[in-house]
């Protein structure tokens, strides 16, 4: 039987009762499949429920082949090295003795001898020379994936589970994650932001709070047929909203044929035209006539509401979060950032970032570049006062907001809301609700404690915090913001970073991020000399 995976009747739902998942079916055979979704919707859940890390409340999960996953995690355990990554420690050690003398010719039959080179290979694929005891923490969050997407293809699964597989990626990086899966004989589920990567899949699965739709093609395909989805809601949503204006103009009309009918048979009954006992039969008659009318236009009003609710549930989901910046007032001739002959690093002797310098003047969009362990975060870091610098002086002269990759600006104890007024102090709570709405923190949804969020709901939840107040900072320093953003979320922060008027400074490897928000100036790092 070939490789497949097949989801039947699933659900799941979050240990505080939300439901992700009820009765999903999906199947998936050879090819390459995006699963895309916004953020929060179950995505990484739904690998890995199909992985085993998780166990279906209901359903059924049902694998033929064998599977191999990469997960988002960048930390690695404080002993472990690269062999590790590719299971072979056993075969290592056997190696090891046999090389030291220490088998006799029989032990030497099951011994791989080509285990080493085969690595080797696979990790010069994705850009890397590493010894194989190595230790992973030596490894920059972007050498972590590559060495780990090495070890995947090292095992060549029948499927591949790739969640957000060029997060963290430079170019060359999210290049061999494209020529890997060009070459991919099994199937490939790929949960992925990355707009390239996406238009080489064979399928687009869309999940969203009413389940899963397949769409076969790439990306351009799934947005195109997107597009004629949203127009057709929003036609349906109009329609509806007609049909609620039609009734309820039509229910004013029938008030008040009814209280001129009344009128008039008030009159005659006063003027005694109608015998009482006729006149409280015709009264008895109306009445029930009218509770009868009035019943039919209630369930028809009901039956409108309803569908106007669905229609707009419709567009809520096709259509993107919008995002609008209030002016930070930057001069275009003042000094922003200054910084001098930086350097440091987290070991004396070993500089990461060496004589950096680099000034920002009004509202400049500079992008740190650089392959991967090139420094760029470790820039980042000396420059907000994160790590303290070796030498050369940092002068930062105006308001200005961090937001890493781990967001590490909001209180993780508490909630979007309460996150909000901590760093919007003057604002109210009817603004606060406002501008928590236009990031799609509607409701109960901005009572959520960010330590329950997504890693794209934290990043979209610190994006509204900083850009959602009354006054934006000048500056912006963003570390690889897209790394955890759903793609819908992804193009409104770029449509309101477009509009955003202060200066930016952006480490990203995403170049269909870059160039939309029309980075000005771009600088380049290079991997420091190793002793």
């Amino acid at each position: 039987m070939s490789a497949s995976i097949s989801l039947t009747n699933l659900a799941w739902s979050t240990p505080d009762g939300r439901t992700l998942f009820s009765g999903l079916t999906l199947h998936f055979g050879r090819g390459r499949t995006g699963l895309v979704g916004r953020n929060g919707i179950g995505k990484t859940t739904l690998l890995k429920l199909i992985a085993g890390g998780l166990v279906p409340q209901t359903g059924e999960v049902s694998i033929h082949g064998r599977l191999a996953m990469l997960d988002q995690t960048v930390q690695a355990a404080a002993d472990a090295a690269v062999a590790d990554l590719f299971g072979v420690a056993d075969g290592l050690a056997l190696l090891r003795r046999a090389e030291a003398g220490l088998l006799v010719a029989d032990d030497q039959v099951g011994i791989d001898w080509t285990l080493e080179t085969r690595i080797a290979r696979a990790l010069r694929r994705f850009g890397l020379q590493l010894a194989l005891d190595a230790p992973l923490t030596n490894l920059s969050g972007g050498q972590l994936t590559r060495a780990k997407l090495a070890a995947l293809a090292f095992a060549k699964p029948d499927f591949a589970l790739l969640d957000e597989p060029t997060n963290n990626l430079d170019r060359d990086g999210r290049a061999a994650v494209m020529a890997m899966l060009a070459e991919w004989q099994g199937g490939a589920i790929i949960v992925s932001h990355d707009r390239d990567l996406l238009e080489t899949m064979d399928t687009i699965v869309e999940l969203t709070s009413r389940g899963a739709t397949s769409y076969g093609g790439n990306w351009s395909s799934y947005r195109a047929r997107k597009a004629i989805e949203l127009a057709s809601a929003r036609q349906q949503l109009a329609d509806a909203e007609r049909r609620v204006g039609a009734l309820a103009h039509a229910a004013q009309r029938g008030q008040e044929r009814k209280a001129r009918k009344d009128r008039v048979g008030r009159n005659k009954g006063r003027r005694g035209d109608i015998p009482a006992i006729a006149l409280g039969l015709r009264k008895a008659g109306s009445e029930n006539t009218a509770g009868e009318a009035a019943r039919l236009a209630e369930r028809r009003r009901q039956q409108a509401s309803e569908a106007v609710d669905a229609a707009r549930q419709r567009i809520e989901i096709l259509q993107p979060l919008a995002v609008a910046l209030p002016s930070t007032g930057l001069s275009a001739t003042k000094t922003v950032l200054e910084i001098d002959a930086l350097s440091g690093g987290y070991q004396i002797g070993c500089p990461i970032v060496e004589n950096f310098t680099l000034k920002l003047v009004g509202p400049e969009r500079v992008a740190i570049g650089g392959p991967n362990g090139s420094g760029k975060t470790t820039l980042l870091s000396l420059i907000t006062g994160g790590l303290p610098p070796w030498s050369g002086r940092v002068r930062i002269m105006t308001g200005f907001a961090m937001l890493d990759q781990q967001v590490s600006l909001l209180d993780r104890s508490v909630s979007i809301r309460d996150n909000f007024r901590r760093i919007n102090p003057g604002c109210d709570e009817n603004a606060c609700r406002a501008a928590l709405a236009r990031f799609m923190f509607r409701a109960d949804a901005a009572l959520q404690i960010v330590s329950g969020l997504s890693g794209g709901q934290a990043l979209r939840a610190g994006l509204a915090c900083v850009l959602g107040g009354p006054a934006p900072p000048a500056l912006l320093i963003l570390d690889e913001p897209t790394n955890h953003l759903d793609i819908d979320a992804i193009e409104a922060v770029e449509a309101g970073l477009r509009g955003y008027d202060g200066a930016l400074l952006v480490v990203s490897h995403d170049p269909a991020f870059l160039a939309t928000i029309g980075i000005t100036r771009w600088v380049q790092l290079q991997v420091p000399p190793r002793a």
